[in-house]
């Protein structure tokens, strides 16, 4: 079964630019296929209930390919993939959604553990955890985390011009950051 797998990824690796150039473009800020729950084929709107085993096969890979997918994403798709047609039916409704949540809770981990994260981002982090729900947790990865990073840098910053030691340039600069108060000019 191995095998089988690695040919068909290698198949819709190779199939993947082709499919992507003459796919419709969407809008502005629509999730990518990794983030959103997917309910249907990404390429035809196919409800997950009438795909046949092929297209669910399909789905399943383009969610391996995306370089997005965490380990318990890709453990999940090749238990789907080695299963039955209904295991991978199930996967594309509930169990990426749920292995997605379970990576989501490893990333927010890990930006726990990090000693550079401030009081903001640590605080926003746990209240995701705290809510767990798969859409709390990925709401703080795609916004939240950038958001509470930003304020820590408000706070940064802050203390940087309250510094005396601070020169004029280094408290010009600090300023023009506030003024303009982007989270990445902020970084």
């Amino acid at each position: 079964m191995r095998l089988t797998r690695g040919a068909l990824i290698v198949a819709a690796g190779a199939l993947t630019p082709a499919l992507l150039l003459t796919a419709p473009a969407f809008a502005v800020g629509t999730p990518s296929p990794s983030t959103a729950v997917t309910a249907t084929s990404q390429t035809d709107g196919t409800p997950v209930d009438e795909m046949d085993e092929h297209d669910l096969r399909i789905a399943i890979l383009r969610i391996l390919a995306d370089e997005d997918s965490g380990r318990g994403v890709t453990r999940e798709a090749n238990a789907a993939l080695d299963g039955t047609v209904e295991d991978m039916r199930e996967f594309l409704k509930t169990g990426y959604r749920l292995a997605q949540a379970e990576d989501d809770r490893v990333a927010i981990a890990r930006i726990l553990a990090d000693p550079d994260s401030g009081r903001a981002v640590k605080r926003e982090a746990g209240k995701a955890l705290d809510v767990n729900t798969p859409e709390a947790l990925r709401a703080f990865l795609e916004t939240g985390h950038r958001l509470a990073q930003a304020e820590d840098d408000r706070v940064t910053i802050a203390r940087i011009l309250a510094d005396p030691d601070s020169g004029r340039a280094v408290k010009r600069e600090a300023g023009k950051a506030l003024d303009v108060n982007t989270p990445e000019a902020l970084r």
